[in-house]
């Protein structure tokens, strides 16, 4: 499951990328839904929302190594997984990672150094892709297990006592 849902939003990100570059000019703006969505290309040097993008291309070799990272440890973690909520939401940040990570590797201006095409636009919210959007989903559903005590083997971690309920004989 993990890896069927990496490659669908993988596959997703790099069609779309490919499609909205092909159809908009690097100037164009379409409005989907009047002003609340809206299309237009950004090329973002930078981690998400820009940030860092002043910092030039060590910065943008630095995102490509922890994207190279964070995919290494969602695959080594793989292994442990029985939990299908968990394979899910590992396989978004898997997909979502490498969707911006080709990016970095394959856009100019060159190899490790290449700028993240995003092209969705909300109002108040900076430009996103498919990639960002699998990355942030991922990273809510990630919280949402954890504060459930969900575990990546599917068995639910017990709830902690405080110091006065682990004396209490009537648990």
């Amino acid at each position: 499951m993990l890896i069927g849902v990496a490659l669908l939003v993988l596959a997703l990100d790099i069609i779309s990328k490919v499609a909205i570059v092909a159809a908009l000019a690097p100037t164009q703006v379409v409005h989907v839904l009047g002003n609340l969505l809206r299309l237009r290309i950004s090329r973002n040097p930078g981690a998400a929302f820009g940030l860092g993008a002043s910092f030039g291309w060590p910065a943008t070799v630095l995102y490509s190594a922890i994207a190279i990272g964070v995919i290494t440890v969602i695959l080594r973690s793989s292994r442990k997984i029985r939990s299908l909520p968990w394979a899910i939401t590992l396989g978004l940040l898997l997909g979502g990672a490498t969707g911006n990570l080709t990016d970095r590797i394959f856009r100019y201006p060159g190899v490790f150094r290449g700028w993240v095409v995003d092209w969705i636009q909300l109002p108040h919210w900076p430009v996103f892709n498919v990639a960002d959007s699998a990355i942030v989903c991922g990273g809510v559903l990630a919280v949402l297990l954890s504060a459930r005590g969900i575990r990546l083997d599917g068995l639910r971690v017990a709830p902690s006592r405080g110091r006065d309920d682990a004396h209490d004989s009537s648990h």
